[in-house]
Formats: structure tokens, sequence, C-alpha cells
């Protein structure tokens, strides 16, 4: 009984430090971009420059870009991948952004080399490049009928006209500005603009309480839960609440519910924009630039969304719904059970298990991933932890290349998006291609020979240029026929 009651609480601890931190400002925004992208932007917009019929040397430099301006977690990464590939991206492309995206993103790179050293960021971009290109094409290569099949059925979707109309295309942006907004951890987004006391007694034992609760230790990536983050998973209870009733029917039209449910998404965002710090004195409540970029967006996106014809908006909003209701049930599932394993885990194995740079040390560096994950920007001094703990340099890239795409609950959520067999083909590529990452670092770091490490980087990209030119004419003759 002891053991379960550990686990449950280890589980519930997971899932509240996960809401707290990372569903708000990350995820949220993602829904409604996915929404909007599914609802508001006719395929060609997408298959343009992420179509299977694209050109591969534009389609996957494309994906690669589009995912390295995105610092988010690959949980939130999901929802976007869903978006482009519902409203028509090639699998090949759409899997390629699902990669590159949460591990070789601009912040995750810069964070990397600053704790890490140039030489770990050097490699996890020049990895996560050539990696993710490569998976992208093997996955086009395997499931090109499916993909055909598959680029078929988007003719049917919502957003069958030519061009996106101006309001669409502000609603989109505005969008992504809100997400940018409350993502980034760059001055002027964290400067405090003012502050103010409300005199509550109860605030700091109520955080020293959630403390207690769950555990709080920045050294060992535990994020823990504030007072702030308390008031906001509240928050989420209630749009939970409000959303089922809301948006369940929103292509019938809107209801009370509707509008409560959207005002209560608003105010959510806007109080995780805000700094709350529990103090002797009451709760001081800091205004930061995040929560005038935040609330800026969000006039942004009612303005633009005002302007829409009244199916468009309703489409958009049942999309965005779907797609919580398709992803967001196994996402806390998937967080519950990897709180409840990392019960049973400790980062000191590290040192026993990966200490020297060998193919067992590099698997267990990619498994260890799965259940100890850590959201875009925390694996990285977690990593540093590893490294300090003995961890070898090679299995440590093979896992941060692993971290951000082969988490439990990440996993869950693709399979919901693309079936299981895709699923289990792309954790293979990733599985594979993290710990050849490792092999090859590890084996420089080790001081292998130029000559050897340049032979087996060119038959990487030998192998690459094959897949690639064999795509391309396979590509040709789908058009010709």
């Amino acid at each position: 009984m002891e053991l379960v009651l550990k686990l449950l609480i280890g589980g519930a601890g997971s899932l509240a430090a996960y809401l707290a931190a990372h569903v708000l400002l990350c995820l949220l925004p993602a829904f409604f971009i996915a929404g909007a992208m599914a609802a508001l932007i006719p395929k060609a917009s997408i298959t343009r420059w992420l179509g299977r019929s694209t050109p591969a040397y534009v389609s996957y430099p494309a994906a690669a870009a589009a995912g390295s301006l995105l610092a988010v977690c690959s949980c939130t990464i999901v929802p976007l991948f869903a978006g482009i590939y519902r409203k028509g991206a090639g699998i090949g492309p759409a899997m390629t952004f699902l990669f590159f995206a949460p591990a070789g993103n601009i912040m995750a790179l810069a964070y990397t080399g600053s704790i890490l050293g140039p030489e770990f960021a050097a490699a996890r971009v020049v990895f996560c490049l050539m990696f993710g290109i490569g998976i992208g094409i093997l996955m086009a290569l395997v499931f090109w009928r499916d993909d055909a099949s598959h680029d078929a059925q988007t003719d049917t979707l919502f957003a069958a006209q030519a061009s996106i109309a101006p309001a669409a295309l502000g609603v989109l942006l505005s969008l992504v500005a809100l997400l940018i907004a409350g993502t980034l951890k760059l001055w002027p987004l964290t400067s405090t603009v003012g502050t103010f006391t409300v005199p509550l007694s109860w605030a700091l034992p109520w955080q020293e309480t959630l403390f207690g609760w769950v555990p709080f230790d920045a050294a060992k990536g535990e994020e823990g839960v504030s007072f702030q983050g308390s008031v906001l998973i509240g928050l989420l209870l209630l749009i939970s609440a409000t959303a089922w009733k809301g948006m369940e029917n929103i292509i019938e039209g809107a209801n009370s519910w509707t509008w409560v449910a959207l005002g209560l998404a608003a105010t959510t965002l806007l109080v995780a924009a805000l700094r709350l710090s529990p103090t002797p004195e009451g709760l001081e409540i800091a205004l930061t630039g995040r929560a005038l970029a935040v609330g800026l967006s969000l006039w942004a996106v009612w303005s633009c969304a005002r302007q829409l014809p009244a199916d468009d908006w309703r489409s958009w909003l049942w999309e965005a719904w779907r797609f919580v209701k398709q992803i967001f049930l196994v996402l806390v599932v998937g967080v519950f059970v990897v709180g409840m394993v990392r019960q049973f885990i400790r980062p000191e194995w590290i040192e026993t298990l990966a200490g020297s740079n060998t193919l067992t040390a590099n698997v267990v560096a990619v498994g260890f991933g799965v259940f100890m994950y850590f959201p875009t920007l925390v694996e990285v001094p977690v990593a540093r932890m590893f490294l300090d703990l003995g961890m070898h340099p090679g299995p440590l890239l093979a896992y941060l290349m692993a971290d951000p795409e082969l988490s439990l609950q990440s996993m869950l959520m693709v399979v919901a998006v693309i079936g299981r067999t895709k699923t289990a083909a792309y954790v293979g590529w990733v599985a594979l291609f993290s710990v050849c990452a490792g092999l090859i670092f590890g084996a420089w770091v080790d001081g292998a020979a130029w000559t050897s490490l340049a032979a087996v980087m060119g038959a990487c990209l030998a192998g690459l240029a094959v897949a690639l030119g064999w795509l391309r004419r396979r590509q040709r003759m789908v058009v010709a026929a």
C-alpha cells in the first residue's frame, strides 16, 4: 500500500507541476493555432512548402526552418504538427518539423551552448538537421502510399477557399505572436514593469504546503507547484468544465458557456504571464513585459476574429476543440505515468550505466529519456547535472537528441495523430539516429581520428543523398501518373 501511495503521489505531483508550468502559455495557444491551420488556411498554403509533391530540397529545409523558430516543448509541437499534417503537409516534412522543432530550435541551441559548451550546441544542430531530414525522408519512402491517400483526404477538410482571407491571416499571426510572447525568455518579456502587494496572509503558508506535496529542486529538474501554479490549475479545471458545454456543439452556434470558456482561457493566459510571489506581507504581483505582450496579442486575436464570417470562427473553435479531445487526455495520462516511473529512477545510476561511450551506454541514455523527460530549456541544466555525475558526452548527446522526441507522453500524443504503425517507425528511427549521434560525437570527444569520423559522416550524407534522389524520382513518377 505504501508503494502504491508513493507511485500515485509521484504521478499526481508530476502532472500538477507540468500543468502549472507548461500547459498554459505553451500548449493552450498551440491548440488554437492548430485549429486555425485546419479551419482557416487553404490546403495550398501548406502544400506549397510542405506538401508531398513539393521538391524535397524545398520542403525539408522549410520544415526545419519553421521548427527552428519555435522555442517550445515537444508536447506543444504535437498539436502544431497535427495541424500542418491534417492540412496537407507530406508525412516526411511533417516528421522533420516534429523532430527538429523541440531539439534544434534557436533557444534550445543557444542555451545548450551556454550551459554545456559550444561543441554540444554545434553537434546538436548538425545532427538534428541531418538526421531530422533523414528521418522525414525515410518516413516518406516507407509510407508513400498512405501519404498519397492522406493527401487526397485533406481535400474534404475545412478551408476549401483558394486563398487565405486577411482576417484569417491576422488570427493566425496573432496566435503565433501569443505563443512567442508566452514562451521566449528574453528581455523585455522578462522585465518587471511594476509591482503591488495584496494582503493575503495565507499565501506563503500555502506555498510551503505545495512544495511539501510536490518536491522542488531545480538542480534535479523538479519544478514543483508554485502558488501561481495552483491558481492556474484551478483556472484550467474551470476551462475544462465550461469548454465541454461551450465547444462540443459550436458548429451549431455559440452559447453562453462558449464565451465563459474563452474568457477564462484569456484570463488564464494573462495570469500565467504575471509573476505572483508569496511574501510575509502577502502576495506580491509583478506586472511583466510578458503580461503586456500577451494582453496585446490577445487583443489582436479578438480584433481579427471578429472580422471572420460566423462559419469560419465556428469551424476554427471546433477544430481546436477536436485537437484538445484527441491529444490532451493522452498527454495527461503520459505525464502521470512518467511521474510514477520516475520514482524508481535515480540520476546517480548514470555514472555506472553511461560513463563510457559504448553502444549499451548510448542505448541506455536514449531509453532514459523516455521516462526522465524534461521540457525544453529544462533538459539542458539537467544534462549538465548528468555530465557532472559522470555521464560520457556521447551518451549525453544521445539523451539530448532523444529526450525531446521520445518522452512517453509525446509518443502517446503522436499515436493519436498518425496511428501506431507510423509512430512505431518514427520512434525506431529517432532511437537509432540518436544512438548513432552519441557514438559519433563520443568518438570525437575520445580523440578518434578525423579521417574515420569524416568517413562515417560522409557515409551518412551519401545515404541521405541516395534516399533523397529516390524520393525525388518517386515524386516525379506520381506527378507524371
